[in-house]
């Protein structure tokens, strides 16, 4: 019997040309995010998370895709701050940073999110 599928909401933030990530001490680099709490839209729960992890307040949020990968189910959202924002990691995040594409591969990326952004990848503006 196989264990269950996790839903997470997941936030790809976006700066000019770069993505906001973040990363738990000692861990991966992974997008914002996290687990759907009871009676939370998956919407809800990406600004929640996107505030709780990097201290953005962020209303306007596109939503891309379901997208599952790994036992996981992610509800992929998309936002574009309109200016320079500096996030600071908050709870259990020791560290945020913006990357550009290029630089994912010099990165400790997670698997599941490198596979996700290729996925969720938008053609150039």
């Amino acid at each position: 019997m196989g264990s269950a599928i996790k839903e997470r909401a997941t936030v790809i933030c976006r700066q000019d040309d770069k993505i906001l990530f973040v990363r738990k001490a000692r861990r991966k680099w992974n997008l914002p995010g996290g687990r759907i709490e009871a009676n939370e839209a998956p919407r809800q729960a990406a600004q929640r998370e996107l505030a709780e992890e990097t201290g953005l307040q962020v209303e306007a949020m596109a939503y891309l895709a379901p997208l599952e990968l790994y036992q996981t189910l992610h509800y992929v959202f998309e936002t574009a701050l309109p200016e320079p924002q500096n996030p600071q990691p908050q709870n259990e995040i020791a560290d945020c940073r913006w990357f550009s594409l290029d630089e994912l591969a010099k990165r400790n990326v997670n698997k599941a999110i490198k596979r996700l952004l290729k996925d969720c990848q938008r053609p150039p503006q």
